[in-house]
């Protein structure tokens, strides 16, 4: 885990990154929060990035959530208003998090949160690998992400393929706890705390099925929710060359919230 700290400070978020990748790809996001006068606090999860232990694995989901309420607190001792952010498989664990813990959070982000693939693998892999994931519980198969999946922008496709941190395979024992959660999230949305959330989806996602979040949405039961469908846009929407409109379109969600508008 790391703390990027600014100068005159409203306000930290807690980023929590996606399927394969790491906190380093967020960099740019980090700059410009830091840039807004935003603490960020962000780390590696488990089976990911630096960390150690199977690459792409994970025992149970709730190593994920522990992880994210270890950033929250850390960020809630700076006695600031705190916002979570997760992209993708961040998104889904920020939603099983605030599930489970009802953080007292003063919001939430989602980019493109996972709640249920674009393309599934077909059901006898599905099959093969519940009966697997108990018996060989590590045993990896290729997780299907690509650069030219995750965004139109060419600098970023390129430094993808340079990422020596990137993890391109995940365990049967990783895909059931993504498939129980996803569920769990969908089935329960109505457990999701009454805090204020903000939904950004790429309009154009070929690694998650934008449906569910519309869906996943409209099952809420909380006051302040706004959801944004970026059209044309792939799964990264902060690594999108409109990334900068993006982010100005978040700012002006968390500016309301904190009454600075």
């Amino acid at each position: 885990m790391r703390i990027w700290k600014c100068e005159d400070p409203i306000g930290v978020f807690v980023l929590v990154h996606g399927a394969g990748e790491h906190y380093g790809r967020y960099q740019w996001l980090i700059e410009r929060l830091n840039r807004e006068h935003f603490h960020v606090i962000a780390g590696d999860l488990p089976g990911y990035g630096r960390t150690r232990g199977k690459r792409g694995h994970i025992d149970h989901f709730n190593q994920y959530i522990d992880v994210a309420s270890h950033w929250y607190k850390e960020a809630a001792s700076f006695e600031l208003p705190v916002f979570l952010f997760g992209h993708s498989l961040g998104g889904l664990i920020v939603i099983r998090t605030m599930m489970e813990k009802q953080l007292p959070v003063h919001g939430v982000v989602l980019s493109s949160p996972c709640l249920y693939l674009y393309d599934p693998p077909k059901k006898g892999i599905t099959v093969f690998a519940r009966g697997l994931h108990r018996l060989l519980p590590t045993f990896s198969m290729k997780s299907g992400i690509r650069g030219e999946l995750m965004t139109r922008n060419p600098e970023m496709r390129t430094e993808f393929l340079k990422d020596e941190l990137f993890v391109h395979h995940v365990t049967v024992r990783w895909y059931q706890e993504l498939t129980k959660a996803m569920k769990s999230s969908l089935d329960h949305a109505y457990q999701f705390p009454n805090v204020p959330l903000l939904a950004l989806q790429a309009g154009e996602d070929y690694l998650i099925d934008k449906g569910a979040t519309h869906e996943w949405f409209n099952r809420l039961r909380i006051e302040d929710r706004a959801i944004r469908e970026w059209r044309g846009l792939y799964h990264e929407l902060f690594n999108e060359p409109e990334r900068a409109e993006i982010f100005r379109f978040m700012l002006y969600f968390i500016w309301q919230r904190l009454g600075r508008l």
